[in-house]
């Protein structure tokens, strides 16, 4: 039986080593590459089943990558960041990241980031996950979105946000339930990104139909809105 395989884009050789030692003690295969441009082409040819990018890469850099990545899969992105870089790591999650870790960092904390991201991503794609409501389905099996019976393109980490909303209407939550819920960690800080989710999540369903609204509930957070019968 093949191992699975990991792919981990650093420019930092001391890094990657370190961390394939840890990850191949767990069973998985590690593919390296130290710039971004080769990490998509690894990425196109080895089919991991998850990556692990560095933020600041020669060629192309981890967040381009991250965006080139979603264009095409939905499968589990962890980025690596250095201290402080805050604006690197709302844009990392706005692009569809599902986790990050601050550099210096220990190995044993990334393994076990990354164990928990593939049991969510494992959880998510075993079962079949489709909320419907008029004019509007979310499927999160094959990672699809209707509005008005019309597919609409949207990235991972928006339809995941909705779906979320969407399986608990009139529920209010926080800004930080929501990170914890949908992108699976607790998040302290700036807690933007999910406002600019919610902002292109609106653009995508507004006037789709009036039974529905995704609903901002000031000083607390959003929810799903129903109209009660």
């Amino acid at each position: 039986m093949s191992k699975q395989k990991i792919l981990l884009a650093d420019d930092d050789g001391n890094i990657c080593e370190l961390l394939r030692l840890y990850l191949e003690k767990e069973g998985f295969d590690i593919v390296i590459t130290n710039d971004g441009e080769s990490a998509l082409t690894q990425f196109k040819k080895e089919s991991p089943i998850l990556v692990i990018l560095d933020i600041m890469m020669p060629k192309m850099d981890g967040i381009q990558v991250c965006r080139e990545i979603r264009k095409i899969s939905n499968i589990p992105i962890i980025m690596l960041t250095a201290k402080g870089e805050v604006f690197d790591k709302v844009l990392a999650l706005e692009l569809g990241a599902d986790d990050y870790i601050v550099k210096p960092f220990e190995p044993k904390e990334l393994v076990a980031r990354v164990k928990a991201v593939l049991r969510r991503y494992e959880n998510t794609n075993n079962d079949v996950k489709e909320v419907t409501y008029p004019n509007l389905q979310i499927n999160l099996t094959n990672y699809e979105l209707k509005v008005g019976g019309k597919v609409v393109d949207i990235p991972p980490k928006e339809l995941e946000l909705l779906y979320f909303l969407a399986i608990h209407p009139n529920r209010v939550f926080t800004r930080d339930q929501l990170l914890e819920e949908v992108w699976g960690f607790d998040y302290f800080g700036d807690s933007r990104t999910v406002d600019v989710h919610i902002k292109r999540l609106r653009e995508k369903l507004e006037g789709a139909d009036e039974n529905w609204q995704l609903k901002t509930v000031w000083g607390v957070g959003y929810k799903f809105e129903v109209k009660q019968e």
